[in-house]
């Protein structure tokens, strides 16, 4: 089973494949001898597609279901999806068997090819076990942590001489961090260990709490895919990361706080994350070295908790992050969170914890993709308020990045990019 789910399913070779097959398809049920079939195989092809357009239109525009624009590559796939089905539902018509067996074949090969171009294009899921949501993902082995183990008096990368037989890349897998303090039912967490510290005397290193989007899993591929290039450069030197989930088994946009309708979300994080990491991690004990981030409505969460537990965080990567809690549904989360209390939802909005407010000891990344036109704004605004609070900030716009798989990554990259130096990583 779990073979399966490790299947992938992004990447040119696979994409490569499936269109070459789902285009022999079209191809053998189109090219007909009769002049009238190419007709009725025409009309069949354009009917669909613009039953095709228009359902992405009703998806995006009327109904906004994904909150974000969709690229012209996803209303490509969906177009040209919806016509080569069209194609094989004409060809059941005044047609020999084998016609109709190839279009019966074709059917489901044009709806995987075209879900497999969409999913490309989102770039969030690599795997047939991430598309479905199930981790593939086995239990880390960790070593307990020394507790007298000596701080360095300066930065990592000036003391640290990596030995011989370290291994060239991380390694990924689970960890359950038990909810002791908040009761929230989270899945369990993913954890990135790095090569320096698989070696037999490893040193104290930065902590990274990373939270994914919603929907999304807890899945350490995309932090670890971007560590081990750093660490790569740097000696074998990366932070420990730890890819905490803060929506939950039923995906739900708790808004990262703590509420009777979604439980204790920001006490899982800030209290029993960082006690178990503490307990568990060979991490360094001081808020310089430590990093919350997030992606999407976890970039949300992740500049909430550093404005709110400014001594813990001093660092924060917030890549393609919400305005603030619940900007997906604010009038529903007023009268369902709220009460219908204005002001105490307005509190809980970052540019307004900032007001009359300074953090001069914070870093702050802040990435969107330069054509996600919603999070631009949202990344501006909040970016800005930043600043003018007495934070150190990067803005960083990914060129021609919407709100999916590029941006992530290369937010993701520009904030190592940023962080290396002020955890001491390089120089």
């Amino acid at each position: 089973m779990k073979g399966l789910l490790e299947i992938e399913i992004s990447g040119p070779v696979v994409m490569t494949i499936a269109v070459i097959i789902g285009v022999g398809l079209f191809l053998l049920l189109f090219l007909r001898p009769a002049s009238r079939w190419v007709v009725t195989a025409v009309v069949g092809i354009v009917v669909t597609a613009a039953l095709g357009w228009l359902t992405v239109w009703i998806v995006e525009d009327v109904l906004d279901v994904f909150h974000v624009g969709l690229t012209p590559r996803v209303w490509f796939w969906v177009i040209t999806g919806f016509a080569a089905l069209g194609l094989a539902a004409v060809s059941f018509r005044h047609s020999p068997r084998w016609r109709k067996a190839v279009a019966a074949i074709s059917i489901p090969v044009f709806l995987l090819v075209t879900a497999l171009g969409v999913n490309m294009e989102f770039g969030l899921n690599r795997t047939l076990g991430s598309a479905l949501g199930i981790s593939t993902e086995e239990a880390i082995q960790l070593s307990k942590p020394d507790p007298d183990a000596p701080v360095p008096s300066g930065p990592l990368w000036q003391n640290w001489k990596p030995p011989a037989n370290m291994p060239a890349k991380g390694e990924v897998g689970t960890q359950v961090i038990p909810p002791t303090a908040s009761g929230f039912n989270a899945r369990p967490a993913g954890i990135y260990l790095p090569p320096a510290a698989l070696t037999e005397n490893p040193p104290r290193l930065p902590l990274f709490v990373l939270m994914m989007g919603q929907p999304g899993l807890p899945d350490p591929q995309y932090v670890s895919a971007a560590l081990d290039e750093f660490a790569a450069k740097n000696n074998g030197l990366a932070p420990i990361a730890i890819v905490a989930d803060q929506i939950g088994p039923d995906q739900d946009d708790t808004l990262c706080l703590d509420t009777a309708k979604y439980g204790n979300v920001e006490k899982y994080i800030n209290v029993d994350v960082v006690n178990w990491a503490k307990a568990n991690l060979n991490i360094l004990p001081d808020r310089d070295h430590w990093t919350i981030a997030g992606y999407s409505n976890g970039g949300q969460c992740a500049i909430s908790f550093a404005l709110k537990y400014p001594k813990m965080w001093g660092n924060v990567v917030d890549i393609s992050g919400e305005e603030f809690p619940g900007a997906e549904d604010p009038a529903g989360n007023l009268a369902e969170i709220f009460g219908g209390n204005q002001a105490t939802y307005d509190a809980q909005k970052p540019i307004n914890i900032m007001k009359g407010k300074q953090f001069p000891d914070t870093t702050a990344v802040f990435t969107v993709g330069s054509d996600d036109v919603t999070y631009v704004a949202a990344a501006k605004a909040v970016s800005a308020a930043a600043k003018a609070s007495g934070m150190t900030v990067t803005y960083y716009e990914v060129p021609n990045g919407g709100h999916v798989g590029i941006a992530l990554n290369a937010g993701l990259t520009k904030g190592f990019e940023v962080l290396y130096p002020r955890l001491g990583l390089s120089p």
